[in-house]
């Protein structure tokens, strides 16, 4: 028997409130457990979809449905014990400690467990994310990759079967994109991300969403979906493998231009 789609987008169209379209008639659907990358240039629509994804915008024209439910029939409880968020602008208190940061997490499902379990769910979590060494540590005291895992850790603990990404790399130095994304791609949960380094993406994904110009233009498994000749389309650079190491290498060749004044 086949099972059904896990994440489902139908038809999904954004307006801005001058009336500007900001997402075009975007559809697909991920089956559990897949990693998606939604990648594009800058103003193709990403965060627009990933919002209307995750529920953080309204959704007037279109639906979105997660495990054959629909998110304008679930409740922001019903919401919050499935679907976890990791926006660009998480910014908490930097006098927390960050063990009690990643326990904020567990507030939607506080009641599901005793306090006992939740501790030691927490200290797994911890574990889990590379951070159980810094527990006692306030959030300011944190470089940019552990805040980031941090902000993780913290959706961890609401234990999605959904997460959301919007940019999980930004700011952080080569090493520490592979170890975030190596982490992500090991959850074992379906994640939708937003990705700007498209050479990441067929290690760490099992499916790409190209945009352009507010529209979602392809969407599938990478291998075939992220193409030399639909990257040149999309982002107006060559994408190239090298055989490296038994492995195919992706890498992208960008050339210096010539500014005019």
């Amino acid at each position: 028997m086949t099972r059904p789609q896990f994440l489902i987008a139908r038809d999904l169209e954004y307006y801005a409130l001058n009336g500007d379209i900001l997402l075009q008639s975007a559809s697909f659907s991920l089956d559990e457990g897949a990693i998606l990358a939604i990648a594009g240039p800058n103003g193709a629509g990403k965060t627009t979809l990933l919002n209307l994804l995750c529920g953080a915008a309204e959704l007037v024209l279109g639906d979105v449905l997660v495990g054959g439910r629909s998110l304008k029939q679930m409740s922001a409880v019903e919401r919050a014990r499935k679907i976890a968020v990791v926006s660009q602008q998480e910014m908490p208190d930097g006098r927390l400690v960050l063990r009690d940061y990643v326990a904020l997490g567990q507030i939607p499902i506080r009641n599901d467990r005793s306090a006992e379990n939740h501790s030691k769910e927490l200290t797994r979590i911890l574990s889990l994310t590379g951070l159980e060494a810094l527990a006692n540590k306030k959030m300011f005291q944190l470089s940019g990759g552990e805040r980031q895992r941090a902000h993780i850790a913290r959706a961890l603990a609401q234990n999605p079967s959904l997460l959301f990404l919007d940019e999980p790399t930004n700011h952080l130095d080569p090493d520490a994109k592979g170890r975030m994304l190596s982490l992500v791609a090991e959850l074992g949960i379906t994640v939708v991300m937003i990705v700007h380094d498209l050479v990441m993406i067929p290690e760490f994904a099992t499916h790409v969403a190209l945009m352009k110009s507010t529209r979602l233009t392809d969407f599938g498994p990478v291998a075939e979906v992220l193409t030399a000749d639909r990257v040149r389309d999309t982002f107006g650079v060559d994408f190239l493998s090298f055989h490296h190491e038994g492995r195919m290498i992706p890498a992208l060749d960008i050339r210096k231009t010539t500014v005019s004044t």
